[in-house]
């Protein structure tokens, strides 16, 4: 297994406190219901999100965690409605969306801003786009899921990573390492479109929306391990409740 990983912050942004400071929460909460309120009417959402924040004056941030949290009430009562958890997922094979879980846990464990999106899910704004390297919060976020899949009964896991994502070969090295002595069978396999892969699948664990809105059914391990496992995560509140 790796040695000594590097110490690294997944996620975080010198200007986080002021992003997303109590006061500006609450700006983002507000522009969000407007932004919702045109999208249930079908307005385009590229075009609602850039009118909307250029009228706030929004950070690209700020703006990149409203396009993640936002979804009409359609879409969000649909991928809600798919959502499955408990007794439901034992004896079963989940199939996990590698990087999409493990990125958004190691931003958690580095204390960035996880986003409570208007769909249930966790979602973070590491950004990484297809770069990716191991650091030492991966260590937290694979044993998280390890423990995860002990508590749920899964009878077995298989990870998708996408192969075109730089170190996706040391991910399945680490991953296949570090669950050795996890008490579920475990497959890591890198495709070139995971994506893809999983639409029409049961069991997915990922809170990738286009994914989401395409699955057969879905499990939202990231919340409820960070809910579980990370009390002091910083989480901002753009579920729309």
């Amino acid at each position: 297994m790796c040695g000594k990983l590097k110490t690294v912050n997944r996620g975080i942004d010198a200007e986080d406190d002021r992003w997303f400071s109590g006061e500006a929460v609450v700006k983002l909460q507000k522009a969000q219901h407007e932004i919702k309120w045109l999208l249930n009417r079908d307005y385009n959402v590229n075009s609602v999100l850039k009118m909307v924040g250029n009228h706030y004056q929004f950070s690209s941030r700020q703006r990149d965690a409203l396009r993640r949290s936002t979804a009409s009430d359609e879409k969000s009562e649909a991928r809600i409605s798919k959502c499955i958890c408990g007794n439901a997922l034992k004896n079963s094979i989940l199939y996990i969306d590698g990087f999409n879980l493990i990125i958004t846990l190691e931003a958690a464990f580095s204390g960035a801003p996880i986003i409570l999106c208007s769909d249930g899910t966790f979602r973070d704004l590491a950004g990484l786009r297809g770069t990716y390297r191991i650091i030492d919060k991966t260590r937290l976020a694979v044993n998280a899921v390890g423990k995860e899949l002990y508590i749920t009964e899964a009878a077995g896991a298989e990870f998708f990573l996408d192969k075109g994502v730089s170190n996706s070969g040391r991910l399945k090295k680490f991953i296949l390492e570090s669950s050795a002595g996890w008490n579920t069978r475990v497959k890591v396999e890198l495709m070139d479109s995971v994506d893809s892969f999983l639409y029409g699948k049961e069991y997915v664990v990922t809170s990738d929306s286009i994914i989401l809105d395409q699955c057969l059914s879905w499990c939202n391990f990231a919340r409820i391990i960070v809910e579980n496992c990370i009390p002091d995560t910083h989480i901002v509140d753009l579920s729309g409740k």
